[in-house]
């Protein structure tokens, strides 16, 4: 069986996942692009609504619980727990690409970065079956005692992604456990793992985001993006 389809058949399978429309969850976010601009607290213990067919993600308590943010491809908004829009950035994905640098200066920066990287973390490895990503699977990699099998991925410009190019890992379970692409000038990698089965979907609740040297080494620090999802909900 080929990788994709064992990794899918690992997360819960393609015919679980289709019959899916959407997700609930409850999570933390945090890490040095939060808190060197200011922003530690600005996603601690919130909710996040998403669907698992389009772009579309909602913060529910960000900014100590008093607003909320959404993410779609086309606009991002800050605003009141009552719906009244406080902010709006339209298009962010081309002006994000030109940001160059490792800061979320903003709110409407963190909801664009968190809305990408939470619904890419949930819709992972299933949105790679999506008929317009090019996928090729790579020479294996040893990491440590075990053998993780690699898979590289091209993401069309609809598909608004933190990189166009991205490599995953996955171990002997099947189960992702590492990304690596470019990010404001950087080599980065995503680990991830604790993984859980909400509803038959299975999803890694913890997730950490560090620069990696040339070699492919992982830097321990800064963590610059640090991801825990309490629980979650598929409908």
């Amino acid at each position: 069986m080929a990788l994709l389809d064992d990794v899918i058949d690992a997360s819960g399978g393609m015919a679980r996942w289709n019959s899916l429309s959407r997700f609930t969850l409850h999570l933390s976010i945090g890490g040095t692009l939060f808190a060197n601009a200011g922003h530690a607290r600005e996603f601690k213990d919130v909710t996040a609504e998403g669907s698992t067919r389009t772009q579309s993600l909602r913060f529910t308590g960000i900014t100590g619980g008093e607003r909320s943010g959404s993410f779609h491809p086309d606009a991002i908004t800050i605003e009141k727990l009552d719906g009244e829009v406080l902010q709006s950035w339209s298009n962010p994905g081309p002006a994000f690409a030109d940001i160059g640098q490792p800061e979320l200066a903003d709110e409407l920066q963190l909801v664009f970065f968190c809305g990408v990287a939470i619904w890419s973390c949930l819709t992972i490895p299933f949105l790679l079956a999506h008929p317009e990503v090019v996928t090729e699977e790579l020479s294996p990699h040893q990491e440590g005692a075990e053998i993780w099998r690699r898979l590289r991925a091209q993401f069309p410009d609809q598909l608004i992604t933190l990189a166009s190019e991205q490599i995953f890992y996955f171990d002997q379970s099947g189960l992702q456990r590492r990304t690596d692409h470019e990010l404001f000038g950087m080599k980065v990698a995503h680990a991830s793992w604790a993984h859980d089965s909400f509803g038959g979907i299975v999803v890694p609740t913890l997730r950490r985001i560090q620069t990696v040297q040339a070699d492919g080494t992982v830097i321990a620090k800064p963590v610059l993006m640090d991801v825990e999802i309490f629980d979650a909900v598929f409908e």
